[in-house]
């Protein structure tokens, strides 16, 4: 068997590689053209989202105004989508391992890696947008390694004859020293700047198994490329041609993504650029399929081929449609469908804001020869018209824009609900004219949470699950020294700091997006209470060999109400360390007071005790101490019971009892709610089933 070449090993040299690699990139080549006609619509989308007109206007008037209704629909469902997978909680991460403590290091390390690839800020918006308007979600996760030398103070001791001075007083001293900071990379990719080979597949994954491709269309500047040479990515010699024949290259046939949403930005990017295609496929080398990465720079131009630079030996590609289809990878955007309405609301607009010019300016209709001096008819303050007025009229042009306003609102109407936007969904959102009944508000927010639970689900599932499970691989592989982190406590209760070693991935670990399932909405919060009323209720013998402990209940309501920030100030986890008996009892003999601990066994402790107690007790401790024991049994007894007394109301309620089961903590029959509190008429239940109103009147 041969030996398989290093990773870092250029392969292009070997036998047969440089013919594949020229086979290959016709096929890319061809794939891109192929899906051109794709790419053009996503930058049509893209026009349409940016507010920009395009030549697909049917009217062509003076005025040119162009409705943010695929722009706002397409932020709403950005922003609805993005609360959903990032819960106010802040714990994004499920961990789960073959071993008996929790992975709590592990769960914090990745979490501080979502916060240093600013995922919730600049990576899942993005994504979201680019889903909905290219119908792809893309990431390349990479990892990046930052450099700096910075400078900071230390106090050193002064010398004397090349000795340290105890006596002298401690100077500051400048000591230089060089900082990495090294984290995942994420960037979010172009449905138009990424190609799968074959099309009809499953995924990129897929793809690459069955023999296939999957390319990433790059733009690298000269300094780029000067880069990639110095970090031995790609040949040198190549390199140095590349940088050459920029100033000559022809111009692509494909669109360039980047710089159109520059444009769209108001930045005129200025300067060349080479085309590179990242390829990543299966090919046999020295008689064995590795998975390689090969950088194409045009036709007959092969910058290098190298094995996959990753352990995992997996594309750092993760890809998603965002509505999956039969017999083929990519989707289509889910804003395609509105954007012929949209044209024809711009056309609307515009038609009306024509229109709007001629409403303002009255007509006047006179007749010439009665009326000579008609070019004294001049509008003005205090003017004077030396005309004959039988024979003159002024007639209003009619208010075409009103109409116009309407058609364009009904239009918004119909791609609102195309893309599943509510008004609920809108800031400052209102349904115009028409006051919706509680019934339909209360249909349109279940409508809501089922339309943003699929959606979220789809990122969720397919993208951010497999991006944590890149983060502990890439920590695994590139990160050898250990980093400090913060890190969460067992249930939350307690932030440290930590070092934490590198990731073993042979510990078994499982990794999993944690974002819906831990975003609680007022409703399911409100059931988390009521069934807590219940279950303190029930009696012990009805789950026997089961004990009940409420503690992880109250903690996580607490967390989810008031954010890991309050609650483990709110809840703080006591030391469970109890004292051997007979340990106890030679403190006491000795004259030292001992109190009892809540997790200590009673009965047990009051056996020895006792019979401590016939040995002698000299200071009296004993006796105290068991009395202590026999407070503390009763009041866990009392703790154990169910509560018999019972109100409907609440705290206020008569009684003074507590809710009963499965009833909510409420003000008195007549009482107010406090400030803040959701009318639970307005609340969709939390599982699916719709709450409809009450009746009234």
């Amino acid at each position: 068997m041969a030996k398989a070449p290093k990773r870092d090993e250029d392969l292009s040299t070997k036998a047969g590689v440089e013919d594949k690699c020229l086979d290959l990139f016709k096929d890319v080549e061809k794939g891109f053209e192929n899906q051109r006609d794709r790419s053009d619509q996503i930058m049509d989308n893209w026009d349409l989202y940016n507010c920009v007109l395009s030549d697909k206007q049917f009217y062509n008037g003076q005025s040119k105004i162009s409705l943010p209704f695929i722009h706002d629909a397409v932020e709403a469902r950005v922003t609805r989508y993005a609360n959903q997978l990032f819960p106010v909680s802040g714990r994004y991460v499920e961990v789960t391992t073959s071993e008996a403590d929790p992975p709590m290091r592990t769960q914090a390390l990745l979490e501080t890696y979502v916060r240093k690839t600013k995922l919730r800020t600049k990576v899942v918006p993005a994504l979201l947008r680019n889903g909905d308007l290219e119908g792809t979600y893309t990431l390349y996760v990479d990892w990046k390694d930052r450099k700096r030398d910075i400078v900071y103070r230390i106090k050193t001791q002064p010398k004397t004859d090349g000795m340290e001075n105890p006596a002298a007083e401690p100077v500051d001293d400048l000591k230089d020293e060089e900082l990495i900071d090294a984290y995942p990379d994420v960037e979010v990719i172009s449905d138009a700047d990424l190609l799968v080979l074959p099309a009809a597949t499953n995924s990129p994954d897929d793809a690459i198994e069955d023999g296939g491709s999957v390319t990433v269309l790059r733009r690298w500047s000269k300094a780029k490329i000067k880069a990639m040479t110095a970090e031995g990515k790609i040949r040198k010699s190549e390199g140095e041609t590349l940088l050459e024949e920029m100033n000559n290259q022809r111009a692509s046939k494909d669109r360039d993504t980047a710089k159109e949403q520059l444009d769209s930005a108001g930045i005129k990017e200025r300067g060349k650029i080479a085309l590179i295609y990242e390829t990543w496929t299966r090919m046999k080398v020295a008689g064995e399929m590795y998975l390689v990465q090969i950088y194409f720079g045009g036709d007959k131009r092969i910058l290098g081929v190298k094995r996959c630079p990753y352990w995992n030996d997996r594309i750092p590609i993760i890809s998603a449609p965002v509505r999956k289809m039969g017999g083929t990878f990519k989707s289509a955007a889910p804003v395609t469908p509105t954007t012929d309405l949209q044209i024809f609301a711009n056309d609307t607009i515009n038609e009306a804001a024509d229109t709007a010019h001629f409403s303002a300016m009255p007509i006047v209709m006179t007749d010439p020869l009665s009326n000579p001096r008609a070019e004294t008819m001049t509008l003005g303050l205090a003017a004077v018209w030396e005309v004959d007025p039988t024979k003159t009229q002024i007639v209003q042009f009619p208010d075409l824009w009103r109409s116009g306003i309407e058609r364009a609102s009904s239009i918004k109407d119909q791609i609102f609900q195309t893309l599943g936007v509510n008004p609920a969904m809108i800031p400052q959102g209102t349904n115009g004219s028409k006051k919706r009944s509680q019934a339909e508000t209360a249909m349109e927010q279940q409508v809501d949470l089922l339309n943003t639970a699929d959606a979220a689900s789809i990122v969720e599932e397919s993208i951010l699950t497999p991006l944590i499970q890149r983060f502990a691989e890439y920590d695994h592989q590139f990160r050898d020294d250990v980093v400090t982190i913060r890190t969460y406590g067992e249930f939350g209760l307690e932030a440290n700091m930590e070092e934490v070693e590198p990731i073993q991935l042979n510990s078994r670990f499982e990794f999993r997006w944690y974002g819906l399932e831990s975003a609680r909405n007022a409703a399911q919060m409100q059931q988390q209470i009521s069934w807590l009323n219940v279950v303190k209720q029930i009696p012990p013998q009805q789950y026997e060999g089961y004990d009940l402990k409420l503690a992880p209940m109250i903690i996580q309501g607490t967390e989810n109400t008031f954010g890991p920030r309050m609650a483990p100030l709110i809840f703080v986890k006591k030391t469970m360390i109890t004292v051997d008996p007979v340990d106890e009892n030679m403190m006491m003999l000795d004259g030292f007071p001992v109190m009892v601990h809540p997790a200590d066994d009673d009965m047990a402790h009051i056996q020895a005790h006792m019979q401590a107690m016939e040995v002698g007790d000299p200071h009296g401790n004993i006796r105290n101490h068991i009395q202590l024991h026999m407070g503390q049994m009763q009041q866990k007894a009392q703790q154990q019971q169910p509560q018999q007394q019972g109100g409907g109301g609440g705290g206020g309620a008569p009684g003074g009892g507590g809710p009963k089961p499965g009833a909510q903590p409420t003000a008195p029959r007549g009482g107010q709610q406090p400030p803040g509190a959701i009318h639970k008429d307005n609340l969709p239940q939390a599982g699916g089933v719709m709450q409809m109103p009450r009746r009234t009147g």
